[in-house]
């Protein structure tokens, strides 16, 4: 033990002595990634994967050290097919990471929205009405707003409608027992694009037992892409909205018209600070 104890040491001593500014850059790096990855990962079954193979890490580092041939063999076997394991295993977390590096760096496709103040304003109130008209019924709603990230594989999903957004029409389609109520509802600008479109379900285990799939299908689209979902549920009528995956509850009227505001207007966005006092008393209601 205390020869091994000694090769590490002069093996740091040689490491620290031989360290140069392209070194410390490199180990910056690593580490940037190392971080962003267990935040990526926190709270999610990846979480458990990647601790085992820090595990399999370890494992192979002792087999070296201690001259396990045997188990040095089946761990390198095991961390030559360790690259392909890894894509498979953490795909979903992989395409996340990629979207929001697309997304932070202006690579992903923008949509175009052609809309002017006027129509913007009066949809927002059709909107709200056919949300607050829904909320005393107690009846299901999920509208996805399309932002900068295109929502096209969804919106394949439902059915087409392309029409313009009034509230006795969200009302009907979200009617129970009609055709198109069972899904979510999309706009794009100021019109309603698709309804009735699947969405991918957040993975996110921490979500209260209490929230059903409307919630988890609004939490889902808002993790990969810049969009904002709005709730109604069902069991309780309680409006809520999910942006960058996260869930915030117990929205009224003038919350629901910010947000919507902030997606038209950039100047107006609560996200960026200027009017975040104004959801902030909703925040704290889960």
């Amino acid at each position: 033990m205390e020869r091994v104890l000694t090769e590490l040491k002069i093996f740091w001593l040689n490491a620290v002595e031989r360290l140069t500014v392209n070194d410390l850059i490199d180990i910056i790096i690593v580490a940037f990634m190392i971080y962003n990855l267990l935040l990526l990962t926190r709270e999610t079954r990846a979480n458990q994967v990647l601790k085992g193979v820090g595990i399999i890490l370890v494992a192979y580092w002792i087999s070296d050290i201690f001259k396990l041939q045997a188990f040095k063999w089946i761990m390198t076997y095991i961390m030559d097919a360790g690259a392909v394991v890894l894509v498979v295993l953490f795909q979903p977390e992989i395409r996340r990471a990629l979207e929001k590096i697309g997304r932070r760096t202006g690579l992903m496709d923008k949509v175009h929205h052609p809309t002017n103040a006027d129509e913007v304003d009066r949809m927002i109130e059709e909107i709200i009405r056919a949300m607050e008209n829904l909320s005393r019924r107690k009846v299901g709603v999920l509208i996805v707003v399309e932002h900068k990230t295109a929502l096209g594989d969804f919106i394949e999903t439902g059915n087409r409608l392309d029409s313009i957004v009034s509230a006795p029409l969200l009302e009907n389609i979200f009617e129970p027992n009609t055709p198109l109520h069972d899904g979510a509802l999309i706009i794009r600008g100021t019109r309603i694009i698709a309804a009735g479109c699947f969405l991918q379900l957040t993975e996110e285990n921490s979500i209260s037992k209490q929230l059903g799939t409307r919630h988890r299908a609004a939490i889902g689209v808002t993790e990969n892409t810049d969009a904002i979902s709005l709730i109604v549920s069902e069991e309780t009528g309680i409006m809520s909205m999910a942006r960058g995956g996260k869930l915030i509850r117990h929205l009224d009227a003038e919350a629901i018209r910010t947000v919507l505001h902030g997606v038209y207007d950039p100047e107006k966005d609560p996200v960026t600070g200027v009017l975040s006092p104004v959801l902030s008393k909703w925040r704290g209601k889960k």
